[in-house]
């Protein structure tokens, strides 16, 4: 006799659950935003491994939760936690999230995006998420214009057609009126320069819907993709926008949600077609309400982008929730080396992110640095981040 998913999950009950520390780099100096410094080399992580009874294992990125505050799920069973309709069913073991995803596929011997109902294929378009404003940084010695068209170019080499930039430099790095015409220079050479690749462009909050209005006049001819929070979202402004988009680039569609989304607000700036995508962030949000949510949005006609910098695993993720439920549209790629981890199955070529189909997410953790409930190491040593 065949069992359900439920019961074969049934057969698992959670035996331990491991911390480990793990590192991400990326490869060359990530600058500014509108409005952050420079932000560096790459990230420390925690990663959380969920082990069962039976020797299965699972794990994910896990790094609002610090040592200490494990939830307390030994000895329960993996169906009273987990059920794959729906993801993550117990409040407790929500920022276990990833983890119990990839061990359910495990379990299951499915992919993660096979489990959500592969309606968005086994490939999805991703966009190049690593074009900071690498023109005015670092402060002390800004690398110009031709820096920033050196960086599209490696990853255009490593197989993106998509790039997003970003904007606002008149939010703090220069005069509001040079920081525009610089916004606009920048965007018109990307352009210029890789006449056949998508562009995005990011805000970050970063200008007043005025400016905001002048710039987009200046670059409506670059055909942009997309204009992700160009300013803090309201209706009056998005109309503002949305009138100057029909007349100038009707195809070019509005990002929100990254920052403190209020969802109901934003679901219904969709349904008035003020708004074409959400970006709420994968991990912040959760992928078990991004599960749900992604129903509501679809319905509505909104696309689906979740914020994923400022980790490669989680555009991984985010690829697995498009590939599952649909509403595709491109997914911000994070390109990094994630030191004890193996993501060799996935692979970008010409604009899109192969999604392997290895059980769960399709990714091995080969090594960490792991640390007991007290957040102390083998040596002794205590945690830092």
């Amino acid at each position: 006799m065949t069992l359900s998913h439920s019961e074969r999950l049934a057969e698992h009950r959670i035996a331990e659950i491991r911390t480990y520390k793990i590192r991400t780099r990326w490869p060359r100096l990530v600058g500014r935003n509108a409005n952050l410094e420079e932000h560096g080399y790459g990230r420390e992580l925690l990663a959380r491994e969920v082990v069962t009874d039976r020797g299965a294992a699972g794990w994910g990125s896990c790094r609002r939760l610090p040592p200490g505050q494990t939830p307390p799920l030994h000895g329960r069973r993996l169906c009273d936690v987990f059920d794959p309709e729906v993801g993550v069913i117990a409040d407790d073991a929500m920022p276990l999230d990833f983890a119990l995803h990839d061990l359910a596929g495990v379990i299951l011997d499915v992919p993660v995006y096979r489990m959500l109902g592969a309606i968005g294929g086994n490939a999805v378009p991703v966009y190049d998420a690593m074009i900071y404003m690498d023109d005015v940084t670092p402060a002390y010695h800004p690398g110009g214009l031709e820096v920033v068209l050196d960086h599209c170019r490696q990853d255009y080499e490593l197989g993106y057609r998509s790039f997003k930039i970003k904007i606002g430099r008149g939010r703090r790095w220069m005069p509001e009126n040079q920081g525009l015409q610089r916004d606009i220079k920048v965007t018109r050479a990307i352009r210029e320069h890789f006449p056949d690749v998508l562009l995005l462009v990011d805000g970050n909050n970063g200008f007043t819907c005025e400016g905001f209005l002048s710039y987009f006049q200046a670059v409506a001819n670059c055909q942009l993709y997309s204009i992700e929070e160009p300013f803090h979202e309201n209706r009056d402004d998005l109309r503002r926008l949305r009138d100057q988009i029909e007349r100038l680039s009707p195809a070019t569609k509005v990002v929100e949600g990254e920052v403190k989304p209020d969802v109901e607000f934003l679901l219904e700036l969709g349904a008035e077609g003020l708004v074409d995508i959400l970006n709420l962030d994968i991990e912040g949000y959760g992928f078990t309400r991004w599960r749900k949510l992604a129903r509501r949005a679809i319905e509505r006609g909104l696309l689906l982008s979740p914020h994923t910098f400022d980790l490669k695993l989680k555009t991984y993720y985010a690829a697995h929730l498009l590939a599952g439920v649909g509403g595709v549209s491109p997914v911000e790629g994070v390109i990094d080396e994630t030191e004890g981890v193996d993501t060799s199955l996935y692979s970008v070529r010409q604009g899109l992110l192969d999604i392997p189909s290895a059980p769960g997410f399709g990714m091995r953790l080969i090594w960490g640095r792991r640390y007991d409930e007290h957040g102390l190491d083998d040596g002794g040593h205590k945690l830092t981040m």
